[in-house]
């Protein structure tokens, strides 16, 4: 593979960084916390940036950081297993009826979306009634929980059962699209849920505590890591493998509600939804072997791109998302990016564009199209086929989605 596909950026201290981010930009504070965590003692080779790059709590979002001893959990950050779902089903574009709304209807009171009463009990994005699917999968994952709990009491408080199959806010959403053959697929995108945050914003401030107490200096506070053998090294790793598992099944949980509701609205004809099926994290950490040795591998707005494995990387609310497979190219520790990557923070957007706007970059898509979604309009993100372009040799094109229908959290 040529080195040409990637630029090379070498701090004054540290290991390398190789960023695929040839035609698109990258804001100076982004390319300062790739600095910040090059410069650690544990960067196994070099840091690999995505094109979808942007500035992060502690480390950047879109980087893919190799490591050996210890564990940032910042760099995993606190919406852990963060992911999408995709499935392609046997419904044509001719089988959706001229208006979507019906259908957007129907997913959304299906899924539990947004977040209201400050998260508190009447909290519209929680489930009052747990269903009974979720309360099956929340019995599999619960044994771990309390086996986390018993060792840091603190963290049992909150959401978690409740939140079992439901969407989140931000820049989570679900979506009907359309291929290149017009057939349609299913998408959504979600993680660990409240759950997840609390296990990460805790274990965060377990780690900033211990760099405190054993007077270890960085160049960001958020870069407190923990040493493997030190005291919390093993319970992070069990709570992150297991919001793992969480994000995962929350994700297949809500994929199953929405089919079922596109069904049960009559605004379809029967069909199947298993020709093909992709649940992926993009915010998580893995044990895996590079370059002759075992190490850890942290993907913070990052895909795992192995040679042949599938992918999803969306754009925004109007513009194209892509089904990819990975070339497994190894300078990237086999990564690609998780998505188009913002262009500017959320309050830049609001600042910047009008309901009008929004409106007009989302024509021909069926969602909401209000002031409180301008901050994931899609002129707030980096321009997805430029992206496409960057990581070219990081994974190769399956299908090409466009939305018909979206859902915001």
């Amino acid at each position: 593979m040529s080195a040409t596909t990637y630029n090379v950026m070498q701090p004054a201290h540290g290991v390398p960084i190789k960023a695929w981010t040839r035609g698109v930009t990258v804001e100076e504070a982004a390319a300062q916390q790739l600095r910040n965590v090059a410069s650690l003692p544990f960067i196994f080779k070099w840091i690999a940036a995505m094109p979808d790059v942007h500035w992060g709590l502690g480390a950047t979002v879109g980087s893919v950081i190799p490591t050996t001893g210890a564990i940032i959990p910042a760099a995993v950050g606190v919406d852990i297993g963060c992911g999408l779902i995709a499935v392609h089903t046997s419904l044509q574009a001719s089988d959706l009826p001229d208006n979507l709304h019906a259908i957007r209807t129907a997913i959304e009171r299906a899924v539990p979306h947004g977040r209201t009463d400050n998260g508190g009990k009447n909290d519209r994005g929680a489930w009052r009634n747990i269903p009974p699917r979720s309360v099956e999968v929340w019995q599999q994952l619960q044994p771990g929980y309390e086996r986390i709990i018993a060792k840091h009491p603190q963290l049992n408080r909150g959401n978690h059962a409740n939140h079992l199959g439901t969407l989140g806010t931000g820049n989570h959403f679900i979506e009907v699209c359309l291929d290149e053959q017009q057939q349609v697929w299913f998408m959504l995108h979600s993680g660990s849920r409240g759950v997840g945050n609390r296990l990460g914003t805790y274990f965060i401030d377990l780690a900033q505590r211990d760099m405190q107490r054993w007077f270890i200096q960085l160049p960001d506070r958020d870069l407190a890591y923990f040493p493997e053998g030190a005291e919390h090294f093993d319970d992070y790793v069990e709570a992150v493998e297991w919001a793992q598992e969480y994000a995962m099944c929350n994700r297949r949980l809500m994929m199953a509600s929405v089919l079922e509701a596109v069904t049960a609205s009559g605004e379809v004809p029967a069909f199947v939804a298993t020709l093909q099926v992709i649940n992926c994290h993009h915010n998580y950490v893995a044990r895996e072997r590079h370059y002759e040795h075992n190490i850890l591998v942290t993907r913070k707005g990052a895909v795992r791109a192995r040679l042949g494995d599938l992918g999803i990387i969306p754009g925004s609310m109007g513009t194209q998302s892509f089904i990819v497979r990975g070339l497994g190219h190894p300078e990237s520790f086999h990564s690609c990016s998780h998505g188009a990557g913002r262009a500017m923070s959320r309050n830049e957007a609001k600042r910047r564009f009008t309901v009008a706007d929004h409106i007009a970059a989302t024509a021909g898509v069926e969602c909401r199209k209000d002031a409180a979604v301008i901050d994931e309009t899609p002129m707030a993100y980096k321009p997805i086929a430029d992206v496409m372009q960057a990581q070219r040799d990081l994974v190769e094109i399956v299908h090409t989605l466009r939305q018909v229908v979206c859902v915001k959290g």
